[in-house]
């Protein structure tokens, strides 16, 4: 059988904090949950992706849902900010790969143990999965009923990845005026299991490294 770690290094996030002194706050309420989003496959995009990544991090773990992060990207959230969040950073698994073909392969591993809850895939800008790849991960989300996040760099006006997300999200960020809080807005720009358009937002207090 083969190990995840042909795949990537894996870290834990406890890790991740020693490389970094920022002292961040912790956000307010959540906005979307694990639960709506179990089996299937949901793309985030937009510059405050990380804060509503974490927050649903935060989520799951509150729901003793177990998580993974698998990165195909060159830095990944502050875990600092993660720890600040409430984010148990020992029970969050960071998984390090070389692209987004690798990423997909680990998830579809971690998947078809049915152990987690939510699995979240950096992938960065314009990634490349192929369509057999994304439709055995959507099958094994929805088996499992686990929540299977993308993370992706890709502006509004481009395609989703697939055909296959069922709900794609652009997640904004809109500071307060005289104050250190930000609102994160999530924008539903694709939605299969209802018309899309629709806001979520999630009141954070900054400055926050998450991008």
């Amino acid at each position: 059988m083969t190990s995840l770690l042909s795949f990537a290094d894996v870290w834990t996030a406890s890790q991740l904090l020693e490389r970094t002194q920022h002292a961040r706050s912790t956000p307010e309420t959540t906005g979307w949950t694990i639960e709506t989003l179990a089996g299937r496959m949901v793309e985030l995009s937009g510059p405050a992706f990380l804060s509503a990544a974490c927050s649903l991090v935060l989520d799951a773990q509150q729901n003793d849902e177990p998580v993974a992060w698998i990165s195909a990207c060159p830095s990944v959230f502050f875990a600092a900010d993660a720890a600040q969040a409430g984010i148990d950073l020992e029970a969050l698994p960071i998984i390090r790969s070389l692209n987004a073909h690798t990423a997909a392969r680990a998830a579809d591993r971690l998947l078809r143990s049915g152990a987690f809850g939510l699995l979240l895939l950096d992938l960065g800008h314009n990634p490349q999965i192929p369509m057999a790849l994304q439709g055995r991960l959507l099958r094994l989300a929805e088996k499992h009923s686990t929540a299977l996040v993308l993370l992706t760099e890709n502006p509004p006006s481009a395609p989703a990845l697939s055909s296959l997300v069922s709900l794609r999200l652009q997640a904004t960020r809109r500071f307060l005026s005289n104050d250190q809080r930000f609102i994160c807005e999530l924008h539903a720009l694709k939605d299969k299991q209802q018309a899309p358009g629709w806001q979520l937002q999630e009141t954070f207090h900054g400055p926050l490294g998450l991008r």
